[in-house]
């Protein structure tokens, strides 16, 4: 892991950082002639992009009930009693975060107020092959369900023997997903958002994806709603010298594993315990079954900050605006009003970042790269949407009438000031 140690007064930098974005232009170029032929040609080029990039010839893209039912048969007790205790408790956490509509009424009779709806259709795309992340489902239909999603619809690559992964589908069945497909990609973004014979289109579109389905939803998105664009994962953790070494090395490593190109900052008081952390690292790796993996991640994206004092720490965390921050120190929720950018926070040593990638309860689909200064995690919210409900009286109008014509005026819109003028005129000859 490279090192910095920060002098007492100076700021962290961020272009340390060496992030890397979500897709690149080869990616974007790439999953723009998809989108496009799907959205021309419909089905017809659904199947020929799963034959040419998944190697499968489909003639049916949904799943049957019947392979449904096979898959939740073939699924192991214990993981499917696992993926229901998640469920409970994430349900149970997103059910806290619903809104109802409200509306409040002026002394002059002017009603003013807010109406919440859930979005119709949506559209949640899951990664197959090694990435396989039923934990996603999990996380991206059940805030859908609590809002009120009346179409919950899935698709995940095809496999070449054409079994569908149990646990996969199990997440499915708890979650409330109503259709599964076998489309992935890009050309299952486009599917969801534009439709085709087969895959009726859907409003919004959330869940993980490679460079081309994160490119894609670029594209579609403003045609249809998106959660995110997503890059590399990434952790950072802030620790002293309470802090366990070993457990702070196998946190880092944690999000390490995921990807070549997930980022693990450690943010520390002393070189010596930095020193500490890497050694159990170096211990760790000899264990991991994703060895490689991790020390191409930490060598390439890890990065150690040494810092002088707690609000030196402050300072680069909130400068890292990490998608996951740890806070391995004694007093970790007396910092918490200093911390203005992270995804999600977790506090203390009994709280490993696995605990919210899965059981917790608040989503584990969060803002990476930064983007954490100005996004929030998934939640409820994004599957609803608001209407505004105004309805004025003739006393309310004639309050607001004289500021509305001015505005009007000034802005050169004559029939807005005229709307309301015309309406008064009327009413004084009645």
């Amino acid at each position: 892991m490279r090192r910095i140690v920060l002098p007492a007064g100076e700021r962290f930098d961020e272009t340390l950082l060496n992030r890397t974005g979500a897709f690149n232009a080869e990616a974007l170029v790439i999953a723009t002639n998809i989108v496009d032929d799907v959205r021309t040609r419909g089905d017809a080029a659904l199947r020929e992009l799963t034959a040419k990039l998944d190697g499968v010839d489909l003639d049916d893209f949904r799943v049957s009930q019947q392979a449904i039912d096979e898959a939740l048969a073939a699924i192991e007790p214990a993981l499917a009693e696992a993926l229901e205790h998640a469920a409970a408790q994430i349900r149970e956490y997103h059910e806290r975060q619903l809104e109802k509509g409200w509306t409040y009424t002026r002394e002059n009779g002017a009603l003013v107020g807010c109406k919440v709806e859930p979005i119709q259709a949506v559209g949640i795309y899951a990664p197959g092959g090694r990435a396989l992340y039923p934990s996603s489902v999990l996380m991206n239909a059940i805030p859908a369900s609590v809002a009120g999603v009346e179409r919950i619809v899935c698709t995940t690559p095809p496999t070449k023997d054409g079994t569908l992964d149990p646990s996969l589908v199990k997440a499915c069945q708890i979650a409330g997903v109503s259709e599964i497909y076998s489309v992935g990609g890009a050309q299952a973004i486009a599917a969801l958002a534009y439709g085709t014979e087969s895959i009726a289109p859907v409003s919004k579109i959330t869940g993980p994806g490679n460079a081309f389905v994160a490119a894609a939803k670029k594209i579609v998105s403003g045609d249809v709603g998106i959660d995110m664009i997503a890059g590399p994962s990434e952790v950072c953790v802030l620790a002293d010298e309470t802090a366990d070494p070993a457990l702070v090395a196998i946190d880092l490593m944690a999000q390490a594993e995921h990807d070549p190109l997930a980022s693990s900052y450690l943010v520390c008081f002393d070189e010596t315990y930095a020193d500490a952390v890497e050694a159990a690292i170096a211990q760790h790796l000899q264990q991991s079954e994703r060895a490689e993996i991790t020390q191409a991640s930490l060598d390439n994206q890890g990065l150690v900050v040494i810092v002088p004092n707690r609000d030196a720490a402050l300072d680069v965390i909130n400068t890292i605006a990490p998608e996951h921050l740890e806070l391995h120190v004694g007093f970790a929720e007396s910092l918490l009003d200093g911390i203005r950018n992270a995804g999600a926070i977790f506090m203390g040593e009994w709280t490993p970042e696995a605990v919210g990638d899965y059981v917790a309860g608040p989503n584990h689909t969060l803002p990476t790269g930064g983007t954490a200064r100005f996004s929030s995690p998934l939640s409820v919210d994004q599957f609803t949407k608001k209407s505004s409900i105004i309805r004025y009286t003739e006393e309310a109008l004639r309050d607001d009438a004289e500021a509305i014509m001015t505005i009007a005026k000034r802005e050169g819109l004559w029939a807005h000031g005229k709307s309301v003028e015309l309406r008064l005129s009327q009413a004084g000859t009645e």
